[in-house]
């Protein structure tokens, strides 16, 4: 049997899919299981057993490699039998049914129950109303179309030895003179970057002045800043902002792959981050983590909520779901103060006083 599944584009839903390709491989040994995806998701979800091919897709990167008919031509050729449509968008649907899969097996929604063989009816509430489904649960009600029983919905990245040799010497070089390891120099991440506008962001000021707040009162803590390729000025700032030794950023590191991030917040003791990506990442190596939790809806990003502190304001104007706010205010951030997230993080950081770094992959 050949099942091909169409990978959610952005990095937390893929690490929030994790649950449903564990159960999904574990139901079907045998199977050949082809993930479509972003290059960037294949090197998510490196050091894992759960896909045994790949086919590059992405529909919004200039390169004929990811385009959509070159997805469709590896599918085509491929002949999957059953194609396990992950996000729920009209073009992952539309890229199943061109490429051949005899099942295709998705969410309803958007316009694309006609090209599905086998929808995945919504959930409903007493009156009848549809409700929100928290990702990890809706990918796997996807698999379980497909006959594959329920499992646990704890999300797991592995981060190679590779991955982890990487980190350790961007660790070790940023802070030369702090110990490398231990309960004696707990390692914090604080990430304030998305890759969906600018709605999500905390501020460089808030994250500096965060950074400054805990380095003063964790003793031994070294603080990183952690950074995407996009987001090196930013980190660079927020590090002259806190202007304390026991912080530094990766942004004059010359190659940021995720896999570096994966090492990273496999070796953290403790995290902060925006409603973004690393704040999954975080999750998938079990580290107690603050949220900051502005335009999103807080049901949809959920990965990891018993080490999972979520601060966020209760107000007229939130969840908008924008990735700019419209109301050009931005108090849905902007009211969280520095005192209250560093407070939660060192409270976190005390319910879980033996965390230690995530044993590595191959």
């Amino acid at each position: 049997m050949h099942i091909a599944v169409i990978m959610p584009r952005w990095v937390g839903d893929a690490v929030m899919a994790t649950p449903a390709l564990r159960a999904l491989r574990g139901h079907f040994p045998q199977a050949r299981i082809t993930g479509v995806m972003r290059p960037v998701i294949g090197d998510l979800l490196a050091g894992t057993a759960w896909l045994d091919d790949a086919i590059a897709y992405d529909r919004h990167r200039r390169d004929s490699a990811c385009s959509f008919a070159a997805a469709v031509r590896g599918l085509r050729a491929a002949r999957p039998d059953i194609a396990v449509i992950l996000p729920n968008s009209l073009s992952s649907a539309a890229l199943a049914w061109w490429g051949g899969g005899r099942r295709r097996v998705g969410a309803v929604g958007h316009w694309r129950r006609w090209l599905l063989t086998d929808p995945v009816p919504a959930h409903r509430d007493d009156r009848g109303r549809v409700t929100i489904v928290p990702p990890p649960q809706a990918f796997m009600d996807a698999v379980a179309a497909v006959g594959v029983p329920p499992g646990p919905l704890t999300v797991e990245l592995v981060a190679t030895a590779t991955e982890l040799a990487a980190a350790d010497a961007a660790i070790t070089h940023l802070f030369p003179d702090r110990p490398a390891a231990g309960q004696s120099a707990p390692l914090i991440v604080l990430n304030d970057n998305s890759a969906s506008g600018t709605a999500r962001a905390w501020g460089r000021e808030k994250l500096a002045g965060l950074a400054r707040w805990l380095a003063e009162r964790v003793p031994g803590a070294r603080i990183v800043i952690h950074c995407g390729p996009a987001d090196r000025e930013q980190s660079r700032a927020v590090v002259a902002g806190a202007a304390h030794p026991a912080v530094a950023g990766l942004h004059d590191i010359v190659d940021l792959p995720i896999g570096l991030s994966k090492g990273i917040f496999a070796r953290a003791a403790l995290a902060v981050s925006s409603d973004s990506g690393p704040r999954h990442i975080a999750a998938a190596f079990g580290v107690p983590t603050v949220a900051l939790v502005g335009p999103t809806d807080p049901r949809l990003g959920r990965s990891d909520p018993a080490r999972c502190v979520e601060i966020r304001r209760d107000l007229a104007c939130s969840p908008c779901g924008r990735t700019e706010c419209p109301l050009g205010h931005h108090d849905c951030l902007r009211l969280v103060t520095v005192d209250e997230v560093g407070r939660a993080a060192v409270d976190l950081f005390g319910r879980f006083p033996d965390r230690t770094s995530v044993a590595g992959g191959t």
